[in-house]
């Protein structure tokens, strides 16, 4: 028998137009032009018609004075369009803010009283959950305005508690406190209790982990917090020195050239990109130093690569973003250093009582107090009542869905019902 000494090993390349990968690849380039060709030529015939048919859809109108008068806000007088937005803007968030954290505390309140043994509170947690609920929120919103529209005029009596809460049909007026020249110079003392009620929570909770014993890290961690808040309402001047150093760092942006947040910028999506590829490459390294990537690893390294050149690109091309952000780091440290730079007696908080003031033959609320107008007062209402309806709900549900041997052996080991709770 002859065994033959050599073989020859002849190699089929796959032609182009057969490669599963080269097809894969042609296949979304091509698809990409097409998106970006498609979306390029309707943005151009939408520009060609709105040009003209004298259209105008650029954001001068944000410089341009509005002429219009707000009836609720930080100014309802705003001098621009960008100042009207702004004041739209800071409504929504007053709005969401204070709905979000009233619905929330009488939602849970429901949702409490639904489990009640008390008959007549577990009745009413019924009745609110499922009128308010089944009833759209716009029609809410109607019903509460009619019934503030009907409440008595305002006059320098008016009540139900003259001087510190005023009920009428021009809204509801109450005390509001507010934050005063000393409230950023507390605040770096709360930050500082922040960080030390960190590590206190960590040392009770390693001493409970270690024992068994109940340390309450939360407890003590909240309990840190509000000491350093307390104590920081008499030594918060001692941090007055950080206006100067926020008024050189403002000094020092207005002195740099538009290049250095480019380079800033290209050098963070260049260092950003090579950090994952490396980190990418390194974890799908056999630990023979064997490298193996799938197609759509090599399309993750492709896009990282390409992203980072695309904002390199937009950073060096687009020049105001780069301006942009100087005088916006500027002016923010300049206004940190106002705020640090005060006298040694400005007290972190304030508090103003509500007044009724008469310039003419009407009287009228003043701008000491905290007022909601009757628009605002009407949906403040309606998102807070008909919120809370759902979360009730919720929470009820959420206690119910608890197994009941849980609750049992809770009880069993002398927990109370806020424990259990």
């Amino acid at each position: 028998m002859t065994v033959p000494t050599t073989q020859e090993h002849v190699s089929h390349r796959v032609p182009l137009w057969r490669d599963v990968v080269v097809l894969k690849w042609f296949t979304q380039v091509v698809l990409l032009v097409v998106v970006l060709s498609t979306m390029g030529f309707l943005a151009s015939q939408a520009g060609d018609n709105l040009r003209a048919r004298n259209i105008s859809t650029s954001f001068d109108f944000l410089e341009r004075p509005v002429d219009i008068q707000l009836s609720e806000g930080i100014d309802t007088h705003p001098d621009t369009g960008a100042r009207a937005l702004w004041t739209g803007m800071v409504n929504t968030l007053r709005m969401s803010i204070a709905g979000i954290f009233f619905a929330t505390i009488l939602g849970v309140v429901v949702g409490l009283a639904r489990l009640s043994d008390n008959w007549l509170v577990r009745r009413l947690g019924s009745i609110w959950v499922e009128t308010l609920r089944n009833i759209p929120l716009l029609v809410q919103m109607v019903f509460y305005f009619s019934v503030l529209t009907t409440l008595p005029r305002v006059g320098l009596g008016t009540g139900p508690i003259n001087g510190w809460f005023h009920v009428s049909n021009k809204g509801i007026s109450m005390p509001r406190v507010f934050i005063a020249d000393g409230f950023y110079q507390w605040l770096v003392v709360v930050l500082i209790g922040a960080v030390a009620a960190h590590f206190v929570r960590q040392h009770r909770q390693q001493i409970q982990d270690e024992t068994g014993a109940m340390t309450s890290p939360i407890l003590w961690g909240l309990g840190t917090v509000a000491l350093f808040g307390l104590v920081g309402l008499f030594v918060h001047p001692v941090f007055s020195w950080m206006g100067p150093v926020f008024g050189r760092i403002a000094d020092l942006l207005d002195s740099l050239p538009v290049i250095a947040p480019q380079l800033g910028f290209s050098a963070i999506a260049l260092g950003v990109a090579v950090t994952w590829i490396r980190r990418f490459l390194s974890a799908h390294r056999s630990a023979r130093g064997h490298l193996s990537l799938s197609d759509d690893d090599w399309f993750r390294i492709v896009f990282a690569a390409v992203a980072s050149l695309a904002v390199v690109f937009v950073a060096v091309r687009w020049t105001g973003l780069s301006a942009w952000t100087l005088d916006s780091g500027r002016d923010l440290f300049q206004v940190l250093a106002d705020k640090f730079d005060v006298d040694g007696a400005a007290r972190p908080f304030d508090a103003m009582r509500p007044d009724i003031i008469q310039k003419g033959k009407f009287p009228n609320y003043g701008k000491s107090g905290l007022t909601m107008s009757i628009g605002f007062a009407a949906v403040f209402f309606g998102v807070v009542f008909y919120t809370s309806a759902f979360i009730g709900e919720n929470v009820r549900g959420g206690i119910l869905a608890v197994p009941k041997g849980q609750s049992e052996a809770a009880q069993a080991v002398g927990l109370g019902r806020g424990q259990i709770l």
